[in-house]
């Protein structure tokens, strides 16, 4: 019996590291383009103009499809989901890395989005599934969000040093040592599990919900190119307003939603849901702009800019590692993410106060570590807490909505921060009444603006959060009659009001 149980639970810490993986490539992936993208643009000869494609199109693919992959593993088994995810990424990196035209490259990229709304919400769902309970989730929850939240500064060093040491194409071409890995891993070891009764997908549902999310993706991402008054950022918008609000009908009315409106409903997903996306908001568009400041002020390689965030992923793998296997226990979700909001607003407020003369050690470095802290904190709380004792049927979708909310986060982020930044340089230059290009003094200033919104986004969170996360309910122990540590009410609505 002992033997069988040791056996198990090896299998889950490779399970574990299976998922990791699957999940750091999907999330390096979303800055690893980013430092290559002039060098593409230099060989493939496009315009500056259609650059910003090569995000967009990964963007709209991902943040549409997401829930939508998340039901197809909840309705077809996460264990081919999964494969089928890593494998079709693999397949679209190779042919974006090959890539001869700037066609072909952007359909790479939005082929990697569709795989990746699939590989994501199934990797998320196997380790909920995989870590029901126990002090074993709580560990592999630290390790699955420091990987959310500080993956992407991997990428940013990846791309760095992939670029200049090689070639743009090796910055796609690296996903094949993630993803053909994984999907071996995934064969071997994953076991299918599907429902015993497969309901019919839910149509109308999902042609609202993608439609909807790509709709507001692409709003976003239109006001970040052109602006919000622009004809086509209003449009979609607008339209993204009504088919969501179309999307929730539908699913209050149909006997198999594509997203069960109980699992938004629970107040503490969806505290942690609305906590995530406030996080991507803030945390996305701090990345953008201390890139800028790292290359444009301080004149550091892609490779420096790389390596000066990896303080920060350090500090977020120690904060979500506390935060699980310890704090959560005995604090429950609120005070820990309300905590982590004000010190991420706080680092935000630190890094306003940077000048043209700032050093990175003096001026962007305590600021920095202290982020990954607040990131860690945040995220660790957050993930742990959207898919906790989450039915197993539903696990699938309701690990899509973390993706989705953190993508939302992200489109949101950087469409508002960028125009804010903007706008702050071109003020900055007016008062000075100069008609030449942008001072570094004024790119500053942007910079420092925009850190300034992010910082009160962040000091927003509490105050949107508190009325809805749960804090905590204390428990006896049975036989010692001694006081048992807090535990988290996450196991329905009536407890956590209490």
């Amino acid at each position: 019996m002992n033997a069988a149980r040791d056996r198990h639970d090896d299998r889950r810490w490779w399970v574990l590291g299976v998922v990791g993986l699957a999940q750091l490539m999907v999330v390096v992936d979303a800055t690893v383009v980013n430092v290559a993208l002039p060098d593409a643009q230099q060989a493939l000869h496009f315009s500056t103009e259609l650059r910003q494609w090569v995000i967009t199109a990964y963007a709209l693919a991902f943040g549409s499809l997401l829930l939508l992959g998340g039901r197809i593993g909840d309705l077809f088994g996460r264990k081919w989901t999964f494969i089928g995810g890593a494998l079709g990424f693999a397949v679209a990196s190779a042919v974006g890395g090959a890539a001869q035209s700037f066609a072909m490259l952007v359909a790479a990229r939005a082929a990697q989005g569709v795989f990746g709304a699939m590989l994501a919400p199934s990797s998320l769902a196997l380790l909920t599934t995989t870590f029901s309970d126990g002090p074993d989730r709580k560990r592999a929850f630290a390790v699955y969000s420091s990987i959310m939240a500080g993956g992407a500064a991997v990428g940013l060093l990846l791309g760095g040093i992939l670029t200049q040491l090689l070639s743009w194409r090796y910055s796609l071409f690296v996903n094949l040592a993630f993803a053909i890995p994984a999907a071996i891993a995934g064969l071997l070891l994953l076991v299918n599990q599907r429902p015993s009764e497969r309901p019919m997908l839910d149509l109308p549902g999902t042609v609202t919900a993608c439609e909807g999310l790509f709709c507001l993706v692409y709003g976003f991402s239109n006001a970040e190119t052109h602006s919000w008054a622009a004809t086509g950022t209003i449009a979609m918008l607008i339209a993204a307003a009504l088919l969501l609000c179309a999307f929730v009908t539908i699913e209050s009315r149909v006997r198999h939603p594509l997203l069960p409106l109980r699992i938004v409903a629970h107040c503490a997903r969806a505290g942690s849901y609305t906590a995530i996306a406030i996080l991507g908001v803030a945390m996305f568009g701090a990345f953008l702009f201390l890139t800028y400041f790292l290359q444009d002020t301080l004149r550091y390689t892609p490779i420096d800019t790389g390596l000066s965030f990896l303080p920060m992923s350090l500090a977020i793998a120690l904060s979500a590692a506390m935060t699980n296997i310890k704090l959560l226990s005995w604090l429950g979700p609120r005070p820990l993410i309300a905590a982590g909001m004000l010190a991420g607003a706080a680092a935000m407020a630190w890094l306003a106060q940077l000048t043209i003369t700032s050093t990175y050690a003096t001026g962007v470095l305590p600021p920095l570590i202290v982020f990954g802290l607040a990131m860690g904190m945040v995220m660790g709380s957050a993930v742990f807490t959207a898919t906790y004792r989450v039915d197993p049927a539903d696990a699938g979708v309701a690990s899509a909505m973390v993706n989705t909310m953190q993508q939302i986060g992200g489109a949101v982020g950087t469409a508002l921060l960028s125009t804010i930044f903007a706008s702050a340089v071109t003020s900055y230059t007016h008062a000075r009444r100069s008609t030449s290009q942008p001072s570094g003094a004024a790119v500053v200033h942007g910079d420092t603006v925009a850190f300034w919104v992010s910082a009160a986004i962040f000091a927003s969170g509490p105050i949107l959060l508190t009325a809805i996360l749960p804090s905590i309910k204390a428990t006896a122990a049975a036989e010692t009659g001694a006081r048992a540590r807090p535990k988290i009410a996450l196991n329905s609505p009536r407890e956590l009001k209490r």
